[in-house]
């Protein structure tokens, strides 16, 4: 077992013995941007995310937390710890791995300090939107910088239930990921691109995927290079090139522009739950369609992925009129 010190985030076991120092030990702290938990928390796909750990703390949700994240970057594997108070400072506690330096120097962006919010939204004409931005008014969005992080959980996300999702995402990690630098145990780095590009379908139905999402996956993986060359794109160009992938749609490219590049205007266009939480929200209306859920959000262009998320946040979801029946994993169909 491996817990943090409290004073200045050195590793230490069960016994009190101080494990191996870190690459990079950093209690430098910054100046929080808002709500630095709901930002980091788009980072995880999932409370049980092999990748990613966040735990609040604090009497309200918001205003304590510690967030850990493995990745690989340019300059190699690494994980980097994370601990921030609501409206106060953000501190990096530790570092491990090659590539601790970037992930730590990332921290801000992931915690959005990018971003300026949306303070128009606070006197949008429409009576629910103002209210939302005024109750989420300390909300960000981060950016992870990171598309091939974000497209394989996202991908496996598409066309299937979220427990069934975040399932099937813990079990590639496992069979093809490896354990993440530092010192916490069951930490994972999600699978490397030159492994999963030479990895048989047979391996990923196992794990419930189908062909044509282990083809996404495949293809995502063989064009990792490039696809992190795109990120250095405006959100704009990078979903041009993003819908030049086999088996990446509009629904995954708003998804990944959110997170990757913190795109605010970002729409996850074919969501089942975004279409109807936008057309109840804004028109009453118990039923709506991705074209009617465009034309709603058009007076919001250039934050109209802000405006779903915040709607989202406020509790606008549309009535529930379908049978409450348990439904089944991929794996017992």
């Amino acid at each position: 077992m491996v817990i943090v010190a409290e004073d200045v985030g050195v590793p230490v076991d069960a016994t009190g013995t101080v494990a191996p120092m870190p690459v990079v030990l950093d209690t430098r702290t910054a100046p929080a941007p808002g709500d630095v938990g709901t930002a980091l928390s788009s980072c995880r796909h999932g409370r049980y995310d092999p990748t990613t750990r966040l735990v609040r703390t604090g009497a309200a949700a918001s205003s304590t937390g510690e967030f850990v994240r493995a990745a690989r970057t340019v300059d190699g594997p690494g994980t980097v710890h994370v601990r921030w108070q609501h409206g106060d400072s953000i501190t990096v506690l530790g570092a491990w791995g090659p590539g601790a330096d970037r992930l730590r120097d990332q921290v801000p962006t992931m915690a959005g300090s990018e971003d300026r919010g949306a303070p128009e939204l606070l006197t949008a004409p429409h009576p629910v939107i103002a209210a939302a931005a005024q109750a989420h008014r300390h909300v960000r969005l981060g950016r992870t910088g990171d598309p091939y992080a974000e497209l394989l959980p996202t991908i496996i996300e598409q066309r299937i239930t979220a427990g069934e999702a975040l399932r099937q995402w813990a079990g590639l990690c496992r069979l093809l990921g490896d354990a993440a630098p530092g010192p916490f145990e069951g930490l994972l780095l999600p699978p490397a691109p030159d492994v999963l590009a030479t990895t048989p379908y047979w391996r990923l139905h196992r794990l419930g995927i189908e062909r044509k999402r282990a083809a996404a996956l495949i293809e995502v993986a063989r064009h990792a290079d490039k696809i992190a060359r795109w990120a250095e794109l405006t959100a704009s160009d990078a979903g041009t090139r993003l819908a030049l992938l086999r088996g990446v749609g509009a629904w995954t490219i708003g998804n990944v522009l959110r997170v990757a590049w913190g795109d605010p205007d970002a729409v996850a266009v074919g969501d089942y739950h975004h279409k109807n939480t936008v057309a109840w929200s804004l028109a009453g209306e118990p039923r709506g369609s991705d074209e009617r859920m465009m034309e709603l959000l058009e007076p919001y262009r250039g934050q109209r992925g802000r405006v779903v998320q915040l709607l989202g946040a406020s509790g606008g979801h549309a009535p529930a009129f379908g049978p409450k029946q348990r439904i089944l994993p991929m794996r017992d169909w």
